[in-house]
């Protein structure tokens, strides 16, 4: 039977059959487990895990975003050198320009070395990825919403222009999930996850996954996976699983506030743009509705050149400084001189990330305390200051 995402994640890694059976899908027995009704047992009262954690995990995952198969790995980049395995060594693939930190860096790796030629486009000009096209173009890679200004790429008008040119269109869904898009319907290849961020949900495991549309590439996929050792342990396949379970409920709780955030934030004076494809007014709402089943939480802002940079991170009670995102904790991020500081080869519009930029991933803390939160914080950021403004350096407890 199929049921809602809801329902699918609510009961993932339990198997109605005949014998009595672990609900927690563990490598170790399972702290509770059904009962058979009367005269239906086998003899044995032991609870038993109806399979692994992890291929529990892939099928969940295959099942959400309907593909035909899934790996999930140890990390996201191991997601994403599984995908790379797929490609001849003298491929050449183009990635959207506004990729996040980590993405690039390991493009720039491979680039470097010569293991792959990477080169950069803004998916939404389509003459501009017709220009990068190389003999050896062999993949298209996006992540839609993108990383800083959370661009929106259109999928069906990708799908079109990948299937023309006989290239792999691979989409970053991590911002999103399953839950709120489900790329491999709109044209897709490929869809890989970094599960630390909205899968897992709280900061407690690393991971990755990728979902194929064909049995081939899934199978090529697990065959790669296998050789390289790329796998998730049961340990963190557990984990992610368990995160899993609450994924439809805590997408919604962080929308809910997310857009709280953004109007309240959109209406401040010392906000002189939010970037949110909920808002009309942003460039990619029309297609971000169209193929979306939500926003997101993930906001960013350009801040009015009267707040100090500096002493806003310093004034948050509930916002945690951090580049964590898609977790049940809210986060703000200062991309200039965090993520993208570690990351010098990341590609961007200008020479430089705008300093003024600032990112908030909104997570499921009170409505009211989170605007509290930035009303007085913005305030705190406003007043004159004794000392000279400088990079926020804060302290990262996650990443």
């Amino acid at each position: 039977m199929d049921f809602d995402p809801e329902t699918t994640l609510s009961r993932a890694g339990q198997t109605l059959d005949s014998a009595p059976r672990g609900d927690g899908t563990s490598s170790h027995s399972p702290a509770s487990h059904s009962i058979e009704p009367a005269g239906r047992t086998n003899g044995t009262s032991s609870p038993r895990p109806s399979s692994s954690p992890r291929t529990t995990l892939e099928q969940t995952l295959a099942d959400l975003d309907g593909g035909a198969g899934a790996v999930a790995c140890s990390t996201g980049r191991s997601a994403m050198a599984a995908i790379t395995h797929l490609l001849d060594a003298d491929a050449h693939l183009i990635c959207g320009r506004e990729c996040s930190a980590d993405t690039a860096q390991f493009f720039s790796h491979l680039d470097e070395r010569g293991t792959l030629s990477v080169s950069y486009c803004d998916p939404s000009n389509l003459q501009a990825l017709t220009t990068a096209l190389r003999p050896t173009t062999a993949a298209l890679w996006v992540e839609t919403p993108s990383d800083l200004h959370l661009r929106i790429a259109d999928l069906d008008a990708l799908s079109e222009f990948a299937d023309a040119n006989d290239l792999l269109l691979i989409v970053d869904n991590t911002v999103l999930s399953p839950v709120a898009q489900r790329p491999l319907d709109l044209g897709a290849d490929l869809v890989v996850y970094s599960s630390i961020q909205r899968l897992n949900g709280h900061s407690d495991v690393t991971g990755g996954a990728v979902v194929a549309q064909s049995t081939a590439r899934a199978e090529a996929l697990d065959s790669i996976a296998d050789a390289y050792g790329l796998y998730a342990s049961p340990a963190d396949s557990k984990l992610i699983l368990r995160g899993t379970k609450t994924l439809s409920v805590r997408v919604q709780q962080h929308e809910k506030n997310a857009r709280s955030v953004v109007y309240e934030l959109d209406a401040h004076p010392a906000v002189n743009r939010v970037f949110y494809p909920g808002l009309r007014t942003h460039p990619g709402h029309k297609a971000a509705r169209r193929q979306q089943d939500g926003y997101g939480s993930l906001v960013s802002i350009a801040v009015d050149e009267t707040v100090n940079i500096n002493a806003l991170f310093r004034a948050f009670n509930v916002f945690s400084v951090g580049q964590a995102r898609g977790s049940v904790e809210s986060t703000i991020e200062h991309p200039a001189s965090m993520s993208r500081a570690s990351s010098p080869h990341a590609p961007h519009e200008g020479a430089t990330i705008p300093p003024n930029l600032v990112r908030l991933s909104v997570g499921i803390e009170s409505t009211d305390d989170l605007l509290h939160d930035l009303e007085q914080a913005f305030d705190t950021a406003r007043a004159p200051e004794t000392e000279p403004a400088r990079p926020p350096q804060p302290v990262q407890t996650r990443t």
